[in-house]
């Protein structure tokens, strides 16, 4: 499987995605770290991939997703976008919206 392959796989299987620098738990840089406790606010688990350990995807996704910087958030297969996008929506309203009405229909779906 190639790197795009990959990417296209972890986007699908994920309703939550949240390409970052450093994990959850230790995020390693400030804008991942900013984006990680926002999406952490609702108390929804997600997934992560730690591009600093995934260089080909690193190199990769920036292009993929027509997007050049991380954290990236993907939702629903769908790219929200970075930190300051991320950040906009938490206080607007619209990421919690966005993150719970995801999490419903995925519910309904199983």
């Amino acid at each position: 499987m190639n790197t795009i392959e990959k990417i296209k796989k972890q986007i699908k299987e994920n309703m939550i995605l949240i390409y970052m620098k450093g994990t959850p738990q230790s995020p390693s840089c400030g804008f991942s770290a900013q984006a990680v406790q926002a999406l952490s606010s609702f108390g929804e688990k997600f997934a992560y991939v730690d591009v600093l350990e995934n260089t080909d995807i690193r190199n990769e996704l920036p292009k993929y997703a027509n997007w050049p910087t991380f954290p990236q958030l993907w939702v629903d297969g769908q790219l929200v976008g970075g930190c300051s996008i991320i950040l906009d929506m938490l206080e607007n309203g619209s990421l919690k919206k966005l993150i719970l009405n995801t999490v419903k229909k995925y519910k309904k779906e199983l």
